[in-house]
């Protein structure tokens, strides 16, 4: 099975994180991002990704190579321009085959794929979209079904009288590839979601109703979300397995002297002194220290950062390479870029 990743855009909104590294490889839970994407696919059978790539692209293949780490095949295609989500699906066609999946690349999800692709294939469907239950479907697009199961309608931005239904589309989907017969050539500025979907509507669009764990990482608030519900098994990761097996707290190649708290990740080559605090919910990356007396709790402390002595990160985000003097504090959502410095004393 082949599985298409749209990965080019820039990741506007989780900067400074991701200012200088591509969004598919900022480190999420001391992994590039879209690993955790790739080993779900592989789990439901796929073990062909194209990945279609935009900014910092090159930085994307480097770390990814052609996938021998990730037990799958990876090929890149490069757009030139933003051209969309059904742009870039039009884009790839030359590599996609007759049936294949296509994703929105800032997913974590373990939603059941097989299943979806089970009834993609019993109703005949061109097109099936996963959809997942929200609390509050009025800020997304409804997708209305039929019993069958067949796409009835999509709704943008609801008004309260409008929502009868807490379906909304969950960027995943099964396509097969007669659908580009229809679309424009390729190097087109196409929207799948607004231009493609709507015009399958009654021709082959089916949805089908996932569940599971489903959440759009495009944030600094829904990044540090989704850390925690990986350390604390929310979703089904491996390393969430691993993380279970070991009663939360895994420390391999790290010195640690002070108090772990889990659920904690502690990468390899940090250290931790005497009478630090890390945890819970907190990732170190590889390479970071944790002075005496500093508390690290619910954040992420990225590769090669360093805590100053008597200073409280909480809720927060630290990037890589960055520097944070004594005595400070950190709290409420802060995110420092890479190779930030941070004096002594500051709040």
């Amino acid at each position: 099975m082949q599985a298409l990743i749209l990965a080019g855009g820039e990741g506007t909104r989780l900067r400074p994180l991701t200012s200088t590294v591509p969004k598919p490889v900022v480190q999420l839970a001391n992994r590039p991002f879209v690993s955790f994407m790739i080993e779900w696919l592989r789990g439901h059978g796929v073990d062909d990704v194209v990945l279609s790539c935009g900014f910092l692209a090159d930085g994307v293949r480097r770390v990814l190579g052609e996938g021998e780490d990730l037990g799958v095949r990876i090929r890149y295609v490069e757009e030139p321009t933003p051209l969309g989500t059904g742009g870039a699906l039009r884009f790839a066609g030359e590599l996609l085959d007759e049936r294949f999946v296509m994703l929105n690349g800032d997913l974590l999800t373990d939603i059941d794929l097989t299943a979806q692709l089970a009834q993609h294939v019993q109703t005949g469907a061109r097109a099936t979209i996963a959809l997942i239950a929200v609390e509050d479907p009025s800020a997304y697009g409804l997708v209305r079904c039929n019993p069958d199961h067949s796409v009835s309608e999509f709704l943008e931005k609801p008004s309260p009288d409008e929502i009868d239904t807490d379906l909304i589309n969950a960027g995943a989907y099964i396509l097969e590839r007669s659908v580009l017969d229809e679309m424009a050539p390729p190097g087109t500025n196409i929207s799948i979601e607004r231009d493609v979907f709507p015009s399958l509507v009654g021709r082959g669009l089916h949805g089908f109703a996932a569940e599971g764990y489903w959440l759009d990482i495009g944030t600094p608030e829904r990044y540090l979300q989704a850390t925690f519900d990986i350390l604390e098994g929310n979703v089904t990761t491996e390393l969430g397995a691993r993380l279970e097996d070991a009663r939360h707290t895994l420390a391999d190649g790290a010195r640690v002297e002070g108090r772990l708290v889990a659920p904690v990740l502690v990468g390899e080559g940090s250290s931790v002194a005497r009478g630090a605090i890390v945890g819970g919910r907190v990732v170190l990356g590889s390479d970071v220290t944790v002075a005496a007396r500093a508390h690290v709790e619910n954040s992420v402390v990225l590769d090669g950062a360093s805590i100053g002595a008597g200073t409280h990160v909480s809720s927060s985000i630290v990037g890589p390479g960055a520097s944070v003097g004594e005595r400070c504090h950190i709290e409420g959502g802060v995110v420092l870029g890479e190779r930030v410095t941070l004096g002594s004393g500051n709040v």
